[in-house]
């Protein structure tokens, strides 16, 4: 799945004919190893689908949890379903809407998760409103205590400081991964630590390996924070 063209040199999703489960993006086995940081999540929110790559495996590996799904494009979906095999279920949801409007619309009816995937990532493009401290705030407002923001951005970009400050100005203290993309882990409380982190990575270590997860390898990346230049300001809502 690409978006735009073709010819367009980002990817959307990518999967292996002959092995579908076998995940093909760096970022992908990331953001499932924030299941070492929140272990047993039972309401999942991912917000972009794509082919759907995430929520199919969330899917199989959590076979007790809720998973909604918000994408704003309906032609998204459609390709989802039709060439990538994603089927929704009674606890296998898609939800055709903005996904900051999805959110503040779930805290106004008090929902909450337990883990909360942000995937609105188009190769060099997240939108704005995704990225800001007060969508952020209200993010952390639906997580569940203990609960995980896991988060698909930059390796590098022009925002990367201003990103990193954001985060840390919400959630204190990150995990910061880094393979291609930059994945994020921020939690509504404290972060484990590093002995927790390699208990429960090897406890997942025989659901992981048909997804290509090499969890030993997924630990080395887990760095806690990011550097940036003091009085770096945090991304914010444009004034009206």
């Amino acid at each position: 799945m690409a978006f735009g063209s073709v010819q367009a040199p980002g990817r959307q999703t990518c999967f292996r004919l002959n092995e579908p489960q076998r995940m093909v993006f760096n970022y992908t086995r990331m953001m499932m190893s924030s299941l070492f940081v929140k272990p047993d999540p039972k309401r999942v929110l991912v917000i972009g689908l794509g082919g759907g790559t995430l929520p199919m495996a969330l899917a199989q590996v959590l076979p007790q949890a809720r998973i909604d799904t918000v994408e704003i494009d309906p032609a998204v979906v459609n390709v989802a379903r039709r060439y990538f095999g994603y089927q929704t279920s009674p606890r296998q949801r898609v939800h055709q809407a903005d996904g900051r409007a999805f959110v503040e619309q779930a805290v106004r009816e008090k929902r909450s998760y337990d883990l909360i995937m942000l995937d609105a990532f188009d190769y060099t493009y997240i939108p704005a409103h995704l990225m800001t401290r007060e969508f952020l705030q209200q993010v952390k407002t639906l997580l569940s205590p203990g609960g995980v923001l896991a988060a698909n951005t930059f390796a590098s970009s022009d925002l990367y400081d201003r990103e990193s400050a954001t985060y840390q100005s919400v959630f204190g203290t990150y995990f910061n991964l880094r393979a291609n993309n930059r994945v994020i882990f921020a939690v509504n409380g404290a972060l484990p630590d590093d002995a927790s982190l390699k208990l429960r990575a090897h406890d997942w270590a025989p659901r992981l390996a048909r997804y290509d997860i090499d969890v030993a390898r997924q630990l080395a990346l887990f760095e806690r924070g990011a550097r940036w230049p003091e009085g770096t300001a945090p991304l914010v809502d444009a004034t009206k």
